[in-house]
């Protein structure tokens, strides 16, 4: 007797996936999306919006930790698609907790964000607070998650086994101009653990950002260690900043940002790589 496949979000179809994410969706109304911008949150709220229509606001916190470039992609989604939307300053960074930046930042972070969409949630009858988590985050290191299950947020992509290529691809059908961005961050997983989180190094690096989105790089991160920056580039963006020139521009800029050494990571870009000096017991104690 052969052995039953179980079914589980993950082995649907995107069609099915999708009808999933839908039906979560319509038993979630009122709704307050958590929205940065990016790629997941953005579709999330474009989805929310199209099945729940007024009954769902997208709320986003402001800080000095968030990109520029977000900022802009965020009102761009917004003015675009009609979606209701407010925002609302978070101020993680007036927290010592926090701004120590330690291994658990994360939590702190999203645990002041947190609170504040779910007064938001409280003061205008939504039922529930949902965020971007998709099915892929669930194997990295995310100690913000354990604010979404104190505050009782719910993330509908992931329950829906939603992967970030999937997303994607149901934001180029959806037409939103967040598509096939690169996957972003806050400002803030730019400092190595123990540099001290201030709007001022916040700025030196999104400065730093701007410039390389200037210069025609598409997929990189500003890594700040004080004194030093050390730049990550995508693999067809590397050759690119090795030229002298391009590589003389970039030394020039980030000197006038306030770095006095200016270095080309070598490995590249790579998501998470301020986690690669935790040890898996200090991974263990902040996860889920």
């Amino acid at each position: 007797m052969e052995l039953m496949e179980l079914e589980t979000p993950l082995t649907k179809s995107l069609d099915e996936k999708e009808r999933l994410l839908e039906a979560i969706l319509s038993e979630s109304a009122p709704a307050v999306v958590a929205f940065s911008g990016g790629v997941d949150s953005s579709y999330l709220a474009w989805k929310a919006h199209a099945v729940l229509g007024d009954r769902m606001k997208a709320v986003t916190a402001e800080s000095a930790s968030v990109p520029s470039h977000q900022r802009r992609l965020a009102a761009r989604v917004i003015g675009d698609f009609g979606i209701p939307h407010q925002v609302v300053q978070s101020e993680e960074i007036g927290r010592e907790e926090y701004s120590r930046n330690d291994a658990n930042r994360c939590f702190h972070c999203k645990d002041e964000v947190y609170a504040k969409l779910r007064a938001i949630a409280a003061a205008t009858g939504a039922a529930v607070v949902l965020d971007g988590l998709n099915a892929d985050d669930l194997g990295d290191y995310r100690p913000g998650r354990r604010a979404a299950l104190k505050h009782g947020v719910r993330s509908p992509l992931m329950e829906a086994g939603l992967s970030k290529d999937d997303i994607r691809e149901l934001s180029r059908r959806a037409g939103l101009p967040t598509a096939d961005e690169p996957a972003s961050a806050c400002l803030a997983s730019r400092m190595p653990y123990g540099v001290k989180i201030t709007e001022e190094n916040l700025r030196q690096v999104d400065r730093g950002e701007e410039f390389l989105r200037e210069m025609g790089f598409r997929v990189f991160r500003v890594r700040h260690h004080e004194t030093l920056v050390r730049i990550e580039l995508g693999s067809e963006d590397l050759p690119k900043a090795l030229n002298p020139e391009a590589a003389a521009k970039i030394a020039a800029a980030f000197k006038g940002f306030g770095y006095r050494f200016v270095t080309l990571d070598l490995e590249g870009y790579r998501t998470g790589s301020a986690n690669e000096v935790l040890s898996d017991l200090e991974k263990q104690k902040f996860s889920v």
